[in-house]
């Protein structure tokens, strides 16, 4: 079993930015994330498209954006061009779901909802053969180094029940608060995907960090 581990651009020191990317670019992380909020839907604001057109220039990783932002689908073709692979929608932003899940995969990339704790995994039954994955946030979005919500396990456990039931090859996703305790806890209940901010970027020493991590499975 391996898993992907991508660490949140979110809990960087973003006045070192490109020492902190160049030190994921050397490190066992598979993927970037991005956390990409409006101050609409989330009550912050983070990065916008000039930093995530050098992020694009600067990282040897994939990229992956998750949108805590109201009308999604104004802004996606700008994502790909900026060399986002995964866009992440929230469902509770979504009006017309399939449609903009349509938009995303015509765009060229994989496309991700994302639940909010309160949110029901039930709710995305029906569009889950569309998605390339589903996020699980494990904390309220909108800010880094929260504490992390138990029941999410029970909810990832769930998903992935009907996942294989289905027989899809849906990936899950978590995000918030990601250690090593909790990384193992989800991974046990079926994640495929850990996002992980400030466990990485306020580690002593970040690189040894996602070692460990990525070592978990063993």
């Amino acid at each position: 079993m391996s898993f992907i581990l991508a660490p949140s651009l979110l809990s960087a020191n973003f006045l070192r930015l490109e020492e902190e990317v160049e030190m994921l670019n050397s490190s066992m992380s598979d993927r970037l994330h991005l956390d990409i909020m409006d101050g609409v839907f989330v009550p912050n604001i983070s990065i916008g498209f000039p930093q995530i057109k050098y992020l694009f220039k600067i990282s040897t990783k994939p990229l992956d954006a998750h949108l805590m932002i109201v009308e999604p689908q104004k802004f996606i073709n700008r994502f790909r061009d900026f060399g986002i692979q995964t866009l992440t929608v929230h469902y509770e932003t979504c009006i017309h779901l399939h449609r903009i899940v349509t938009q995303i995969k015509e765009s060229g990339m994989r496309v991700g909802v994302a639940l909010n704790p309160h949110t029901p995994i039930e709710v995305l039954i029906d569009i889950l053969e569309y998605l390339d994955r589903v996020l699980i946030l494990s904390v309220n979005p909108g800010f880094e180094g929260q504490k992390f919500i138990p029941y999410s396990c029970s909810k990832v456990c769930r998903l992935k029940k009907i996942i294989n039931q289905k027989k899809l090859k849906t990936l899950v996703e978590v995000d918030g608060g990601i250690d090593i305790g909790t990384a193992k806890m989800m991974l046990e209940a079926g994640a495929t995907i850990l996002v992980a901010g400030s466990s990485i970027f306020k580690a002593k020493y970040p690189i040894k960090m996602i070692k460990q991590m990525k070592s978990i499975i063993n």
